[in-house]
């Protein structure tokens, strides 16, 4: 079975400008494992040659083509990382290849909040796919993009693997710091206890903004002056002069004792490792993040509202302010003491998403020869 996956390739690209970049190499990671997966090919949407160098070791021999340049058609074509021509599909299709729409983004921001806030989106003929794949996060919207695909949608396992987040480690060590939560008895500090929180949400939907966390930092600082030594609030520079961020900003104990730390784009590695020691998360409809995964890998404490990791960080439901706020001052309490097997359980739940993992092989072995038993004459 020969598997296409598109990506958009642009100038200046880096795997950690979105979670989807990855979404892709692990997915590829695991196409490697199947033995029934003879070639890989990733089908070029951009107007690059080559991939974002973090990614090329990880794609090692796997070509980066573009669709009409191909040689041979895929059997199996996966519209991930970037828009692929309809026509094009369309012809796959007529020669008896199947589409798969792998959506990894939120579909319902996806299609709503460009029309709501007339800003630029992608949307393509509903009807080019056979199957829609999708992730447990976005489960709630299987209807919704049945309906309007016209095609069966199924769930697959998320898949994570430490090696980005390894290459940026390595980088940092390089330069003379450390990634990884130090307890303060390795930090040699002394005196009240406190930590330097850092916000991390894109700030660009409200799926994932950083309103949430500054509340829930600002309650517990109002519990505990010294819980909150600083809080970094990251992709917010563009917010700093809108009325109703500085109105909110400048109602906060934290901002008045100059806490508040506002704060453009920088990656999870590098700045974790200079700037801070646990993390304030917060989203809607969308609780598998890269972002937290990394945190945990890094044993940090996550003070988080993901259903997907409830039993992992220090979990508070929704969008509960008082909840999150007592989380973070257990964090701040306690994780110095619950940091070995914090980072034990975190480490064994991130083993379970690996791409070799045998159990997420399965899953997708079984979809893909389920997709594709039509075309070899046999029942699905």
């Amino acid at each position: 079975m020969k598997i296409g996956i598109s990506v958009l390739t642009h100038t200046g690209q880096s795997i950690w400008e979105n979670g989807l970049g990855q979404n892709i190499f692990y997915f590829l990671q695991l196409l490697r494992e199947l033995p029934f997966v003879t070639d890989i090919v990733l089908l070029n949407c951009g107007d690059q040659r080559s991939l974002p160098p973090e990614a090329e070791a990880l794609a090692g021999d796997v070509p980066l083509v573009a669709p009409r340049e191909l040689a041979e058609l895929p059997d199996v074509i996966f519209e991930m990382g970037g828009g692929l021509d309809v026509e094009w599909l369309d012809y796959a299709r007529a020669r008896g290849k199947k589409v798969v729409f792998f959506c990894c983004g939120q579909p319902y921001v996806g299609l709503i909040e460009p029309s709501v806030f007339q800003r630029d989106g992608y949307f393509s003929r509903a009807t080019r796919c056979d199957e829609i794949w999708i992730l447990g996060k976005d489960r709630a919207l299987m209807p919704m993009l049945r309906t309007l695909h016209r095609c069966p949608v199924f769930e697959v396992p998320f898949l994570w693997d430490s090696t980005f987040i390894e290459q940026r480690i390595q980088a940092v060590e390089q330069a003379g710091l450390r990634f990884g939560y130090e307890p303060r008895s390795a930090r040699g500090e002394t005196g009240p206890r406190g930590l330097r929180f850092a916000v991390f949400e894109p700030n660009i939907s409200v799926v994932k903004c950083c309103v949430i966390p500054m509340v829930v930092g600002e309650a517990a600082f109002r519990a505990d002056t010294n819980a909150v030594r600083s809080l970094h609030v990251l992709n917010s520079a563009h917010m700093r002069d809108h009325p109703s961020f500085s109105f909110m900003l400048g109602s906060m104990d934290l901002n008045r004792h100059e806490r508040v730390r506002i704060d453009g784009r920088h990656d999870f590695a590098g700045f974790m490792s200079q700037n801070a020691d646990a993390v304030i998360a917060h989203q809607w409809q969308n609780d598998q993040n890269i972002l937290y995964l990394d945190a945990l890998y890094g044993g940090y404490p996550l003070i988080h509202n993901s259903p997907w990791l409830s039993n992992l960080g220090y979990y508070y439901a929704d969008s509960d302010i008082e909840a999150g706020a007592v989380q973070l001052l257990r964090a701040v309490q306690h994780h110095d003491t619950d940091h070995k097997y914090y980072t034990q359980r975190a480490r064994s739940f991130l083993m379970s998403l690996a791409p070799r993992a045998n159990a997420n092989c399965s899953v997708y072995a079984r979809r893909l020869l389920a997709l594709t038993a039509e075309n070899a004459g046999v029942p699905a």
